[in-house]
């Protein structure tokens, strides 16, 4: 087994965020990896210069429309040519791959990609509204949106209040400053006695909330748990000693991994399906994961997923409602 032991070069913790309630962790993302704050991908210019360009291949233009798969959403749907989608405004490239900012304001990323190559096989167009994490999911049951879109992972609390069209794999993972001693995560009780940085509301803190005994029975220190709501604090605290290591989504971590100097990629522990989220019972969700399905087979979500380089993270059908494992 990896050293659990901390290192030697950590000091004083950096003040937790605001922690949010039992209903967000219900609720809220799969645990997007930041907000406003620091662009991992700045930062790394000096260390990663290579891997920090945005990709700017076009891999939707030449998507095609499947009159057949039009014709499975509502005629409402089909008179208006467009659906209101519910996201989070992702400033920045803090949370690449799944979406972000260029500096001209253009929205890329892996998520948006996906969405408007499913809006050009459906011929319809996004009314994109921006929410926030615990937001769009209320939002969606309220009829605010008619879809939603933010690295939802598939838990059995969510199904309960919405329908899920996947589309990608997601996982639960861990990213490390380079000099820590673990090389490698691969249950919780590697974690003992470190410091662990996680977004609040979200899988992430269920996960570590669940397993925080588990050291206490291992005979080991129990781990220590912040909550950031924006990602930029944790680069700094993984560089300057006082985070040991970074909770949250497999995408992203492998992502930052190459992105933010001297960090490293310590392996996922489990893995969810990620999906659009509907009303329970909304008859746009089977059009929805159609409409991934036809991708699939076209080839042109592979395209999207080498674009951005996580082509492991694909899925090789889309679901409506699969069976949850969180």
């Amino acid at each position: 087994m990896t050293s659990t032991n901390p290192p030697a070069r950590r000091r004083s913790r950096l003040p937790a965020a605001v922690l949010t309630s039992g209903a967000l962790v219900l609720l809220a993302a799969c645990g997007a990896s930041g907000g406003s704050g620091g662009s991992p991908a700045t930062g790394a210019a000096a260390g990663k210069a290579p891997a920090t360009a945005i990709p700017t291949r076009d891999v939707v233009s030449a998507v095609r429309a499947d009159p057949a798969l039009r014709a499975e959403l509502p005629a409402s749907v089909r008179a208006a040519g467009a659906l209101t989608l519910g996201t989070t405004l992702s400033p920045g490239t803090s949370t690449l791959p799944h979406s972000g900012e260029t500096p001209d304001g253009r929205t890329v990323g892996l998520d948006v990609d996906l969405r408007n190559a499913v809006a050009k096989v459906l011929g319809i167009t996004w009314k994109v509204q921006n929410g926030t994490f615990p937001t769009v999911i209320p939002g969606v049951q309220n009829g605010r949106y008619d879809v939603g879109q933010d690295n939802f992972g598939v838990t059995a609390d969510r199904e309960k209040v919405v329908d899920f069209a996947t589309y990608l794999n997601d996982g639960q993972a861990f990213l490390g400053a380079s000099g820590l001693k673990l090389k490698a995560v691969r249950d919780l009780t590697d974690l003992c006695g470190l410091t662990v940085a996680t977004s609040p509301g979200s899988t992430f803190q269920q996960i570590l909330t669940r397993g925080a005994a588990r050291c206490a029975r291992a005979g080991k220190r129990p781990y220590t748990v912040q909550y950031f709501t924006d990602s930029a604090p944790i680069f700094l605290g993984l560089a300057n000693g006082k985070v040991d290591v970074y909770f949250g989504p497999t995408l992203s971590l492998k992502y930052d991994s190459t992105h933010v100097p001297n960090t490293t990629f310590l392996g996922q522990i489990s893995s969810t399906p990620v999906g659009f989220v509907t009303r329970k019972g909304s008859p746009l969700s089977k059009p929805l994961s159609d409409a991934v399905n036809k991708l699939i087979a076209d080839g042109d979500y592979r395209k999207i997923f080498d674009k951005w380089g996580v082509g492991d993270i694909g899925i090789t059908t889309s679901r409506v409602n699969p069976a949850a494992t969180l």
